[in-house]
Formats: structure tokens, C-alpha cells, sequence
């Protein structure tokens, strides 16, 4: 399993934090289950291709498949570091570890639409078209907005699970023996899941209020993610260095 061989070589383990979660849990083998399944539904075409043309049209999936196999694995590298560092498997873990699969599940499919819909027009390709009909549009314009509120919606909603995930093992910080630097990594990801759905509600906000003129800007808001986490990065990295320079 990827997990257990990650674990193993120590992949995402981080200086002064230890790993609680030594052994892969029912939960996680449960939860890669569900990932795997979610990127088996990514997958471009169940289908082989019988024509060189219908070969050529899979190939046009191929940026879309990518972009959204990468969005699935941070996700998924996000439970992993979770469940490495703090090992909880109690009843209130699991139902938010539930919920998170099934916004997974549940959005995949929005997730690959968007994507698919942004390559193609990037490259050229708006339309699907049909052999009996012709050209048919694969979306209105006026149903952008309520895509990105769609999207916008999935994406807040992940991370408020890990928010969720992330105050319940501070709020088990006691009995999860966390020294100071790991309470401060702990409060550090509260701030970076908080701020990842600000971003999203921020998006979110753009398309109802600014309708279609306002689709790419509510799109451009997730850069928004980039200097935002890195700058809560940096300013608790600085706090958690001064305290360890007092401490000494």
C-alpha cells in the first residue's frame, strides 16, 4: 500500500513533530480505498479506443485528468500527514474522516467537468461535438457562475473537514502529549485550512454578485492561496523560532 510505504521511508515527516500514527489504521486503508475509487472515475475513457480519432479525442483529457488526479492527491497527502502525526481513530475522527470522503466522492465529478471545460477552451476545444446533431455547447454562459459556486462550495467544504480534523487534535493535545512546537504546527494548519475557505467563500462571493462577467476573477481568487499560506507559514515559523531562542 502507498501509505504504509510512505510511512515506512518516513515521506512527509517533519523535524520536532512525531508521528502518533505508526501503523496504517482500518480508517486509512479504508479511506485510500475511496480514493482510489475517486480517480478511477477521473479516468478519461472506461473504454479502449476502436479509431485513431477516438484515441486522438481521449488524448484530449489528459491535461484535465492531470490537473485533477494532482488536486486529489494533496488532498489525500493532507489525510496522510494527518493521520501520521496524531494516529486518533475515536468516533468523533471517524465521522468527520466520512464526511471527507464523501465530499471527495460526491465532487468528483464537478471537479472533472471544470477542468475538462477549462482545458478545452484553453486548447481550443468549446464544444462537444455530436455526429447526429452537430455542435452541442458543452455549457452556458449563464450557468459559469453557478459552476464556480459549485466548485467554490466543494472546495470550502474540505477544508472545513480538515479544520474540524485539526482543532479536535488540538483539542486532544493534552492527551496526545503535543509539546509546544508541535501545538504551534497544530495551529499553524487550523490557520492555513481557515484561510484556504476564506479564498473559497471569497470566489464564491465573486460569482453570485459578479455573474458572468466576473467567472474568471472568481477563478483567479484561489491564487490568493499562494502568498496567504505563505506568509502564515513564515510568520509562524518566526514565532515558533523566537520561542525556541527564549527557551534556550
Amino acid at each position: 500500500m502507498l501509505r504504509e510505504g510512505l510511512a515506512r521511508r518516513r515521506i512527509g515527516d517533519e523535524e520536532g513533530f512525531s508521528w502518533r500514527g505508526q501503523d496504517t489504521s482500518r480508517i486509512e486503508g479504508f479511506s485510500d480505498a475511496v480514493f482510489a475509487f475517486a480517480i478511477t472515475l477521473l479516468v478519461v475513457s472506461l473504454e479502449v479506443p476502436t479509431t485513431f480519432d477516438e484515441l486522438l479525442a481521449t488524448m484530449r483529457g489528459f491535461f484535465a485528468f492531470a490537473i485533477c488526479f494532482y488536486l486529489l492527491l494533496v488532498v489525500w497527502f493532507e489525510h496522510y500527514k494527518f493521520f501520521r502525526r496524531y494516529g486518533l481513530d475515536d468516533f468523533y475522527t471517524m465521522r468527520l474522516n466520512a464526511a471527507l470522503l464523501f465530499i471527495v466522492l460526491f465532487y468528483v465529478y464537478p471537479l472533472k467537468f471544470l477542468f475538462t471545460l477549462l482545458v478545452d477552451q484553453l486548447l481550443g476545444y468549446s464544444t462537444v461535438v455530436n455526429p447526429s446533431t452537430g455542435a452541442i455547447e458543452e455549457i452556458e454562459n449563464g450557468q459559469l457562475p453557478l459552476l464556480m459556486v459549485i466548485y467554490g462550495a466543494g472546495f470550502v467544504a474540505v477544508q472545513l473537514v480538515f479544520v474540524l480534523l485539526y482543532l479536535r487534535a488540538y483539542v486532544l493535545r493534552d492527551t496526545l502529549r503535543l509539546d509546544a512546537h508541535e501545538r504551534s504546527i497544530t495551529r499553524e494548519e487550523i490557520l492555513n485550512f481557515l484561510l484556504g475557505m476564506g479564498v473559497g467563500l471569497i470566489s464564491i462571493a465573486i460569482a453570485i454578485v459578479g455573474g458572468e462577467e466576473a467567472v474568471s476573477l472568481a477563478g483567479y481568487a484561489y491564487l490568493l492561496l499562494f502568498p496567504l499560506l505563505a506568509i502564515n507559514g513564515y510568520l509562524m515559523g518566526s514565532r515558533r523560532r523566537r520561542d525556541s531562542a527564549s527557551r534556550s
